[in-house]
């Protein structure tokens, strides 16, 4: 089979038209337009067959010229009308190439594209229904969904773009200067690494065993304890002082083979070797997958709390491959749906209508959808400094209760399963703390704190939180599934009773 043409596909004011254009000078191909072509075929404008001819003969002669130029050698860069994958031809056709979706929001689809010369495009409400019927289908559809679809985002990913593995499905995350791939599926096989140059792996003694040969051309594996009370200086200073023994120098990177705590200190070393190496996170956990290997927070803890120490470095690619997560410990899977259910409190819509309907298996379509959500949010906040606080939904509580038990007693995904119903309390949701409640008991997380946390450590634990402002902790409240807010002050007597209800 020839080379499979790189298709974009998304809705109207997604930027097709200039993403292909992009992609195609990346490449050195030709970018094809298909509205342009159809025109050219046509010789009128869309607007006008539109209104002359009606809509069903307008998507016949779109078929019959989308197909042409799918079967086009050597392939082009192709935009397509965003209408265009409604035909059921179209779709088969495009099983056979790599296709691209750009992702656009309805508010901003209107701003580029509504009330133009578009036919589809004049009433709003209309416009809104198109895009949430629409949305899903391209999904359904893409190899590859690009977050942000600017020209430079996509010139960068083109190369990479072209070469996705079967049974992968790519999300291209943004934050501030740095963009990277997120494969998602059967990525573990042995054979396939996104980055050329020596690959030093940093993993843990119970994951490398199982999966350091699924790293090819690796050095190491360099390994250190599992579980939150390995994460330290010490840790860190002995992993960076065997990368240096090893001659690790800019041209190379670490490949971080583990959960959250691996991925935590391993993202950590990478960013102070030297003052900075490349890092590829390859997530083990459930927690990991769909939460901390995105979005670039590395660190280690103190006695003094969590994630005292760290920095910002963000992955040059994350591969996420659900398969591994069949060997996990039940413990280790269930600590991880607190993650899923925090996710889907704030992103709301389809991903909270799957998660309330209880225990599930984990697919690569819920991965994708967790970590859609955390990169849109990083996408608009790298840093903390507004949106992305939203991300700490029930970890300012669990932060303080790992932080008061010395990281011994309770795994993470279930310290935050305990601070998600503490917030939703401080949410004054009672409703929804209920069924929140119901939801970490179907997946036999705890409900209740054990009687010999002591109180007034959590509490004190909370007030020394890291992202407190002015002295002041500020907390993440729902006001319903899909809408949160950030920075709320709390009065010292409501928390105390928040933490509490946990009794």
């Amino acid at each position: 089979m020839e080379t499979p043409a790189l298709v974009f596909i998304g809705f109207m004011g997604a930027g097709k038209t200039t993403g292909a254009r992009a992609a195609a000078a990346a490449l050195g191909v030709r970018a094809v337009d298909t509205d342009r072509e159809l025109e050219q075929r046509l010789g009128t404008s869309i607007e006008d067959y539109f209104a002359s001819h009606g809509e069903r003969a307008f998507r016949e002669a779109e078929e019959d010229v989308v197909a042409e130029v799918l079967e086009t050698v050597p392939a082009p860069v192709i935009s397509l009308g965003g209408g265009s994958i409604g035909s059921a031809r179209v779709r088969e056709l495009l099983a056979r190439h790599t296709v691209v979706m750009l992702d656009v929001d309805e508010p901003t689809a209107w701003r580029r594209a509504g009330g133009k010369r578009r036919p589809l495009a004049r009433d709003r409400e209309r416009f809104a229904a198109l895009h949430a019927e629409r949305a899903p289908q391209y999904e359904a559809l893409a190899d590859a969904v690009l977050l942000d679809g600017g020209a430079e985002t996509i010139r960068r990913a083109a190369g990479a773009l072209r070469r996705i593995p079967p049974g992968v499905k790519v999300l291209w995350a943004v934050a501030g200067e740095h963009n990277y791939p997120v494969y998602v599926g059967d990525v573990l096989d042995g054979a396939f690494w996104p980055l050329r140059g020596r690959r030093f792996l940093l993993s843990d003694d119970a994951v490398a065993p199982l999966y350091a040969d699924r790293v090819p051309e690796a050095l190491g594996p360099f390994t250190m304890p599992p579980g939150e009370e390995a994460k330290t200086l010490a840790t860190a200073e002995r992993l960076l002082r065997g990368m240096a023994a090893a001659g690790m120098d800019h041209d190379d990177h670490v490949a971080a083979l583990g959960g959250g705590v691996v991925g935590d200190v391993a993202g950590f070393c990478a960013a102070v070797y030297q003052r900075g190496v490349g890092v590829v996170q390859v997530p083990t956990t459930l927690v990991a997958q769909v939460d901390s290997a995105y979005g670039g927070k590395t660190g280690v803890d103190l006695p003094e709390g969590k994630n005292y120490v760290g920095a910002y470095h963000q992955p040059r690619a994350v591969l996420s491959d659900p398969r591994v997560l069949q060997t996990l410990p039940r413990e280790e899977l269930a600590a991880g749906w607190a993650e899923v259910i925090k996710t889907a409190l704030i992103a709301g819509g389809p991903l909270w209508a799957r998660v309330r309907r209880g225990a599930q298996d984990v697919d690569r379509d819920l991965v994708l959808a967790c970590a859609r959500t955390k990169l849109g949010v990083v996408a608009r906040d790298e840093r903390d400094a507004g949106r992305r606080q939203v991300l700490n939904l029930g970890h300012t509580v669990g932060h303080a209760i790992e932080t008061a038990t010395g990281y011994a007693r309770y795994r993470h995904g279930e310290a935050v399963g305990l601070g998600l119903l503490a917030a939703l309390t401080l949410s004054g949701q009672e409703r929804l703390r209920a069924e929140v409640s119901e939801l970490l008991e179907e997946h036999r997380l705890p409900t209740t704190l054990d009687p010999a946390v002591d109180e007034d450590a959590v509490l004190t634990a909370v007030q020394r939180d890291k992202k407190r402002r002015g002295g002041r902790v500020g907390f993440v409240v729902v006001d319903a599934p899909g809408e949160v807010r950030t920075g709320v002050p709390m009065e010292d007597d409501a928390v105390r009773a928040a933490v509490k209800e946990l009794r």
